[in-house]
């Protein structure tokens, strides 16, 4: 007797759905991821048991490298640029577009008032190169506020009383640079801040 043949059918799959979940993914980390800056300096921050997260919006970063040098910082370009803008017209120095723009690509801003316009001439790519050993000054000028002093008055000028400070200081940051510092910003009445450390698991103890 004869095998009896049963016909194949292809099977097709429709991929449209697949293909319209993917795009939506795409697009959601799109939207949503932030990019990181590269710093104006490596800094390793110590270690703690403390899990309280920092903001990640309207706030206003201060860096401390481990000889000390300051820097300052806030989390969107937009920002950054009015911060530079309201710190130039302060101390009577005009920026171009040009100047604004590559200061609104640095993470940071490390450089005593007097070197700004030389610090944003350069490309962005020599900006970190620029600042990594200068640092904003902390001496107060004539008995009056230092330029340190200066930056983060004008930071909260800018975004309003919401704004939130942190201090990523390095682990072998000199305890009398902190203790100036935190001096400046309690003789301005900006007794909370945030000390960003690394989280320190049991297994390292």
């Amino acid at each position: 007797m004869g095998k009896v043949k049963v016909k194949k059918s292809d099977v097709w799959i429709d991929m449209t759905p697949m293909s319209d979940v993917m795009v939506l993914l795409l697009t959601f980390f799109m939207m949503t991821s932030t990019f990181v800056k590269n710093e104006a300096v490596k800094v390793m921050t110590p270690m703690s048991v403390s899990e309280i997260k920092v903001p990640e919006t309207n706030v206003l970063t201060v860096l401390v490298d481990k000889e000390g040098k300051v820097f300052v910082g806030l989390d969107t370009p937009q920002k950054q640029e009015a911060l530079l803008s309201d710190m130039a017209a302060k101390y009577g120095i005009s920026l171009t577009g040009q100047q604004l723009e590559n200061g609104r690509g640095s993470a940071n801003i490390g450089v005593a008032m007097k070197d700004l316009s030389e610090f944003l001439n350069q490309p962005n790519e020599k900006l970190n190169e620029f600042q990594q050993t200068r640092g904003i000054p902390t001496d107060s000028v004539n008995g009056g506020m230092s330029e340190f002093q200066d930056w983060v008055t004008a930071a909260y000028d800018a975004n309003g009383e919401d704004m939130k400070l942190a201090i990523k200081a390095d682990s072998d940051t000199p305890y009398k640079t902190i203790k100036k510092m935190m001096s400046e910003l309690q003789d301005m009445n900006r007794n909370r801040y945030y000390l960003i450390t690394s989280y320190k698991t049991n297994s390292e103890d």
